[in-house]
């Protein structure tokens, strides 16, 4: 052996801490395949949170109190004069949410800029920036890395534990269960790493591991990090170790979803029903292809999130017979909410408040959130990321009622619908909000021209850095021919329909030449979502 091959590492591409991490996962993980926890288990587990779900708070907030000085939770409460040892008071003559509301108005939050480190805390004489090392959880075990999608901005590197995998497979198995998806015959599309990997343990955890995992980029393409190959390398060995073979990855490229389409078909014709968990606009594509094919999926289910579960997405997936059931959440907490049986909304969900605790500023706003924002806090000790008071951006309607389904009498009463992002878009140099795109692209455009919800897509583009924004209208090529001047002015007058700002916004984009209309395929984020709005830096040629 040459010196040169000598000096090679074991594991080309991988840092000594990715060795590190990978070992750890793939000798955890023979035992936590090896040991399902049972439904009866699970509604155990969930009673126990609810039961014990105020002690866990006060802890939690007596830990924040005490430091480290450097975490933003210390310092927003030593601002605000709260110390060590007031939880208990608080906690118990307000309860959880009320002591959050509480700290809240006094200053104690993070919004979803000053948590992604995109702007800095500022409350009166107090400013910093976040650490988001501080952010982690000093009790977790690292068992891989993950990264939030970065649809908003950066990506947030994410720890993989175990426990915290176990713990949200609670929830995820039980709002299945409500279903009767016990024995649905489950299969996850996604990107190599994060809910690729979560998603199918999750499955797994509660005794009915996926049968695929569909993939738009294969682990060992070229340009993704080595430890993707490695990873799930050790993720097709550990399992088959634990007698718990998981899927290897199967390609299926968002221009060819086929093989998904003739997996769902396959399994239907077992007799089984297919569950593939996916985001909402991969579920339309799916059914697209599955109607371009000739192929019949009805009782096909799907399980959405990542995007908002509007009601034309929901329509278009119904329209093949098949059944999108929305959920919400994020890298930072994994499921938050799943879909209600008896939905008064195309999102309907039910709030997971075992595991976390949900507050909002409520009329007139608060600190430049809008009365609807969602601000959550982390209530299991497994949690990675440490979340108080943390907004991610979103907002929905809060309601808590009695539905009379399966997951209401598990304690799940607080239900969110129309749930989405509250964050402005800048466009052309105005702003407007996502919910105005969203009825624009899914209803204004596809009752005009025809066409599904993922046909239609705003682009903004900056040729330079600091230069003008240049407005992009992609049209889907495959809605056939359209006059393009014609799109442009339903658009814009789509645009110019509601308020007074948003009819100057209309004129100064028809007069100012600042929107193009460009036929070409919506643009996919890396993670495989279509967005209303795409925003990037000198784009490759619209073609």
């Amino acid at each position: 052996m040459n010196q040169n091959s000598e000096q090679k590492p074991a594991w080309p591409g991988l840092s000594v801490e990715d060795i590190r991490v990978g070992l750890r996962f793939f000798r955890r993980l023979p035992r936590f395949l090896r040991t399902p926890f049972t439904l009866e288990e699970a509604r155990d587990r969930v009673q126990t949170r609810f039961k014990h779900r105020e002690q866990c708070f006060r802890e939690i907030l007596n830990r924040l109190c005490k430091g480290p000085p450097d975490s933003p939770y210390f310092r927003l409460l030593n601002a605000c004069g709260f110390e060590q040892g007031d939880a208990d008071q608080l906690v118990r003559e307000e309860g959880v949410e009320g002591a959050l509301a509480t700290l809240l108005r006094h200053g104690v939050y993070l919004t979803n800029a000053e948590f992604k480190t995109r702007a800095a805390v500022v409350r009166g004489s107090l400013s910093f920036t976040v650490d988001p090392l501080t952010l982690l959880n000093p009790a977790s075990v690292v068992h891989g890395l993950s990264e939030s999608s970065g649809s908003r901005g950066a990506r947030t590197p994410v720890p993989i534990d175990l426990a915290f995998v176990e713990d949200h497979a609670i929830n995820t198995h039980l709002a299945l269960e409500a279903y009767g998806g016990g024995e649905w015959v489950h299969a996850h599309w996604g990107v190599p790493g994060g809910t690729a990997v979560t998603n199918p343990l999750e499955f797994a955890k509660g005794g009915n591991a996926p049968d695929r995992w569909f993939t738009p980029v294969l682990p060992a393409s070229p340009g993704l990090h080595h430890r993707y190959r490695w990873g799930s390398r050790a993720m097709w060995l550990g399992s088959r170790l634990a007698g718990v073979p998981m899927p290897s990855a199967t390609l299926a490229e968002l221009d060819d979803l086929e093989p998904v389409v003739n997996w769902m078909r396959e399994i239907q014709d077992r007799r089984r029903v297919p569950h593939l968990w996916t985001f909402a606009s991969t579920a339309v594509l799916v059914c697209e292809t599955a109607k371009t094919m000739g192929i019949d999926i009805a009782g096909a289910r799907f399980t959405s999130g990542g995007e908002p579960g509007t009601r034309a997405r929901r329509e278009a997936v119904e329209s093949m017979g098949a059944i999108i059931l929305p959920r919400m959440g994020a890298t930072e907490t994994d499921i938050l909410a799943y879909a209600c049986l008896r939905p008064q909304a195309p999102d309907d969900m039910h709030f997971f408040d075992d595991r976390h605790a949900l507050v909002q500023p409520g009329a007139g706003g608060l600190h430049g959130l809008p009365p609807q924002a969602l601000l959550l806090t982390s209530l299991l000790p497994t949690a990675p990321i440490m979340l108080f008071n943390v907004c991610m951006g979103d907002q929905a309607e809060v309601i808590r009622r009695d539905c009379g389904c399966p997951m209401n009498e598990l304690g799940w009463h607080v239900h969110l619908t129309r749930v989405r992002s509250f964050e402005k878009l800048t466009a052309g140099g105005l702003t407007f909000l996502d919910i105005d795109v969203i009825r624009i692209l899914e209803e204004v455009l596809p009752d005009h021209f025809g066409g599904s919800p993922v046909d239609y897509q705003i682009v903004e583009r900056f040729d330079a850095p600091g230069s003008r924004s240049q407005i992009q209208l992609l049209l889907s090529p495959g809605l056939g021919e359209l006059n393009h001047d014609k799109v442009l002015t339903v658009f814009l007058e789509a645009i110019g329909g509601g308020s007074e700002g948003e009819r100057f916004m209309e004129l100064q984009w028809r007069f100012g030449n600042v929107v193009e209309v460009v036929r070409r395929q919506p643009y996919r984020t890396d993670s495989g979502k279509i967005l209303h709005l795409h925003s990037e830096a000198s784009l490759p040629g619209s073609g």
